[in-house]
């Protein structure tokens, strides 16, 4: 496949398409492990963790979609596995109408210089061996080996003053800066290749709160500037009220509902999503009903049958219990919810 041909060019659909996406990993380090006596018998008991089950996505151009869920839900699973960094166990993942799950290293080369990944932590994300000048050629040089040194160091100084960081930085190290510093560095590295999508797997959750909305102005100036794609990657509900175009939110691996940002805000349909937004933190209560969950998330290893909300939702019946719902059009909005789609909500 030709790198022409690997990066379709209709306008009109998804940037990226996620479909029927599974990720399993395994709890059992060799076969031994899973060797086990039930019954005078030697069976085979494998574990899975199950991370992802079943994902449904579209990333639309120019917008900026936020994942949100809490800790363990799959999130940082999915950007992951979008990015290449982890194979999916199913499903298809499609840049552009052409499918890269699965391709060889170098037919994702047309694809890597167009999809970038900013991660969480940015004391462990740059190299500590490298002066900031040489982490931000690096990329540039891998996908531009025509490039002379000079119109490297130009663009380097470019995408330095894009984000705000003095060209003088160039020669110092990581550990010399703070963390909101060194997330600039980060962001000008995924600039540096003038990538269209951007997988951010929460960038400023590690950062002291005065320093998280410079850097969200930062993602959000550049988005503008550069007609960036975004798929970001939080659990802060104030963040996506602020930053997202549309919201996906997450439970157990699975999407429970998307919407546009106001939508979700103003009218959240499905059960879960109604009580993460009750637990935001309000100045007044007044019109806000609170929902309360009884029980505790059920383990990815042993997933429930039917919804996999079923045991903390208080409008479950035998259904839920029993069948595993699907992502069904309502309006302008998404949702996996039998007490939805029957008018129980």
């Amino acid at each position: 496949m030709s790198a022409n041909h690997a990066i379709a060019t209709d306008e009109a659909a998804p940037l990226l398409e996620i479909k029927g996406l599974r990720k399993r990993f395994s709890l059992s380090a060799g076969l031994l492990d899973q060797l086990r006596f039930r019954g005078g018998r030697l069976v085979r008991n494998h574990k899975y963790v199950h991370a992802i089950n079943g994902v449904d996505l579209e990333v639309r151009r120019g917008e900026a979609l936020c994942v949100v869920g809490e800790s363990g839900c799959g999130k940082s699973t999915v950007a992951r596995t979008v990015m290449g960094l982890i194979s999916p166990s199913e499903g298809e993942i499609r840049y552009r109408g052409e499918r890269i799950d699965g391709l060889a290293p170098r037919a994702l080369l047309p694809y890597r210089r167009r999809m970038q990944m900013i991660f969480q932590n940015p004391y462990a994300s740059l190299n500590p061996r490298m002066t900031i000048s040489q982490t931000l050629q690096e990329p540039i040089r891998f996908h531009h080996p025509d490039w002379e040194r000079r119109r490297v160091e130009e663009k380097v100084v470019e995408v330095m003053e894009a984000v705000g960081i003095a060209p003088d930085w160039g020669k110092r190290f990581g550990h010399e800066f703070s963390g909101g510093q060194r997330q600039r560095i980060a962001i000008a590295r995924a600039l540096a290749v003038d990538p269209e999508f951007i997988v951010a797997d929460e960038p400023i959750s590690a950062l002291d709160v005065s320093i998280q909305a410079q850097v969200l102005n930062l993602m959000m100036d550049a988005q503008r500037e550069r007609d960036l794609t975004y798929l970001f990657i939080t659990h802060d509900l104030a963040v996506v009220e602020h930053f997202g175009t549309r919201v996906v939110v997450m439970y157990l691996g699975t999407v429970c509902e998307v919407a546009p940002t106001a939508a979700l805000f103003a009218t959240p349909r499905h059960p879960y999503t109604r009580a993460l937004l009750s637990a935001i933190p309000r100045l007044s209560d007044h019109g806000i009903e609170r929902v309360r969950l009884s029980g505790e998330v059920p383990t990815p290893v042993e997933l429930p049958p039917g919804c996999v909300f079923h045991g903390r939702c208080p409008i479950a019946n035998e259904r839920c219990r029993r069948e595993i719902p699907q992502l069904a059009r309502h309006g302008d909005t998404l949702i996996a919810c039998h007490a939805v789609e029957e008018g129980r909500d």
